[in-house]
């Protein structure tokens, strides 16, 4: 008999639906302090998810989902990050 491989699930700070976490996009906030995007799910430090739709980044941009997740400012530059990936998976790229 196969055992069945767990699949990790995540909420989405967005939408706050769950989700499979290799579907979403984590921002990380490392123990430096320093808050960016992480593609592989590997770098130490606070994660949070969010889906890679327009909508769900709207949603958290409006409602400070990720300020309140990492207790802190969010710079610019990780929204911009989050806006051209999303950009880009909507391309198909």
């Amino acid at each position: 008999m196969l055992k069945q491989k767990k699949i990790p699930q995540r909420q989405c700070v967005g939408c706050r639906t769950m989700k499979n976490k290799k579907d979403l996009i984590r921002v990380v906030k490392s123990p430096e302090g320093e808050i960016s995007l992480d593609f592989t799910g590997k770098k130490s430090g606070r994660g949070a998810y969010l889906c890679p739709s327009a909508d769900c980044l709207a949603r958290a941009r409006k409602s400070k989902a990720l300020e309140r997740a990492f207790a802190g400012p969010i710079p610019p530059e990780v929204y911009e990050g989050l806006q051209q990936e999303m950009e880009r998976e909507a391309h198909g790229e």
